[in-house]
């Protein structure tokens, strides 16, 4: 699996309104790599993360995922593979309200037409307890600080095996011990399963383990090495 962005602009806005949110970007995640992407408020990162999961359709350019360019896809056969090849984790962890923590995880389970047996549920306690979130299995995000709802998010992300990850901000509340065994839980995730990621940070402490850094502001890409 490998994640291309080919001449990717996105504009936001009418008019006078228009602002250039990405800027002709282009860069290329292998399978088992961790690319960060660095870079101050409003400068694009979040933005690119919503074309490459095709939660955005791009201004221009495309967006190739195993090959397949998904820019001009139907929205049904996007909706799957957004099901089924990409993980997303949200900087605001959109858990189910009425749903336990082991419940988020086996909803994904559902969304792909099965109903989950035993080993699922087994699965998604196993990455609930990779996230030291076992102990909440049963409470609802009511019930959960916010660190705890992004840990939940980011075991969720990991139930369907993606072939791309997605992740936006996934240390944001955590303390910097919990937030690095998080980022190395992705990152050796990455490189034995294969996975591309992409992972947005704010926090330069995360960067040690990443295979590259990218630094976006005013909507363009460059890159430096990790660390």
């Amino acid at each position: 699996m490998s994640l291309i962005v080919d001449n990717v602009s996105l504009v936001l806005g009418d008019g006078d309104q228009q602002i250039t949110a990405l800027d002709e970007v282009s860069t290329t995640v292998n399978q088992g790599e961790l690319v960060a992407i660095v870079g101050p408020s409003g400068a694009g990162k979040s933005s690119l993360l919503a074309v490459c999961g095709g939660l955005r359709k791009p201004t221009s350019g495309s967006i190739s995922i195993d090959g397949e360019q998904i820019s001009t896809l139907p929205a049904a056969q996007l909706t799957r593979i957004r099901r089924d090849r990409i993980g997303f984790v949200f900087q605001q962890s959109n858990l189910v309200p009425a749903l336990t923590a082991v419940d988020q995880l086996l909803l994904l389970v559902h969304m792909q037409g099965r109903r989950p047996g035993s080993a699922d549920r087994e699965r998604a306690l196993a990455l609930l307890d990779e996230v030291d979130m076992s102990h909440r299995a049963d409470r609802r995000p009511d019930q959960m600080s916010g660190g705890e709802r992004q840990r939940v998010g980011i075991a969720r992300a990991l139930m369907t095996e993606p072939r791309l990850m997605l992740v936006d901000e996934p240390t944001s509340m955590l303390d910097h011990n919990r937030g690095q065994a998080i980022v190395e839980l992705l990152a050796a995730r990455c490189r034995e399963h294969l996975v591309a990621t992409l992972m947005v940070t704010h926090d330069h402490g995360m960067l040690a383990a990443a295979s590259r850094v990218l630094n976006i502001s005013d909507g363009k890409l460059s890159e430096s090495s990790a660390g």
